[in-house]
């Protein structure tokens, strides 16, 4: 039914499998989330399915998002709302479990990495610095950023301080290593991207 689920980082623990080799884990609580509307071909240009998570009452949401919701046949009212490619015969209301997902399964994980707030060039770019003593007085500064007369500016994309983090993250080709159904739990080896609490979405990997 559906190539993706929305869920919920809970944090990260380790598990032993089959053979005894402990492996570091995150915990994610993943759905169940419900099609609240189906994109096609013909009226939209594409075919997709829109997923909600995490149902509210209906003073929790804008008019606007109340309306979006209703207006596709939705009983229910989510307070996230995500697009997944890949899913045949979809129908309002239908929901999408951790079902989805099989134990070896890999999938890509999208989330928002922690922010670090205003950063300079070594933390943020890695910058080396210059010496720490004897007087240089270079020693966290960014140096030259560009060239004098010609072209007279500093080149777009130049490496410089600023914010760091806060952005979306996908970390692609993660397994599977155990599905907990009756608690809606997908444990995936390693580590994702955003604090706890933070939303992240999981997608079927492709074949390669």
């Amino acid at each position: 039914m559906s190539s993706g689920l929305i869920g919920k980082k809970l944090g990260m623990t380790q598990i032993y499998d089959e053979h005894r080799r402990l492996h570091p884990v995150t915990v994610i609580e993943a759905g169940p989330c419900y099609v609240t509307a189906v994109r096609t071909k013909e009226r939209h240009g594409y075919e997709a399915v829109q997923l909600g998570y995490v149902e509210v009452p209906e003073r929790k949401l804008t008019k606007a998002e109340a309306g979006h919701l209703r207006s596709a046949g939705s009983e229910k009212l989510f307070k996230y709302l995500r697009e997944f490619r890949d899913m045949p015969d979809p129908a309002v209301g239908d929901a999408v479990t951790v079902g989805l997902f099989e134990k070896g399964d890999l999938v890509h994980v999208q989330g928002t990495s922690k922010g670090k707030g205003f950063q300079g060039v070594m933390k943020r770019h890695n910058y080396a610095g210059g010496p720490a003593s004897h007087g240089s007085m270079f020693h966290r500064a960014p140096g030259s950023i560009g060239s004098s007369s010609y072209p007279s500016r500093v080149l777009k994309n130049k490496s410089l301080p600023g914010q760091m983090g806060n952005e979306r993250v996908t970390v692609k080709g993660l397994q599977v290593m155990e599905i907990r159904s009756e608690e809606n739990l997908v444990l995936i080896f390693g580590s994702v991207p955003g604090p706890v609490g933070g939303l992240v979405l999981i997608r079927k990997a492709g074949k390669s």
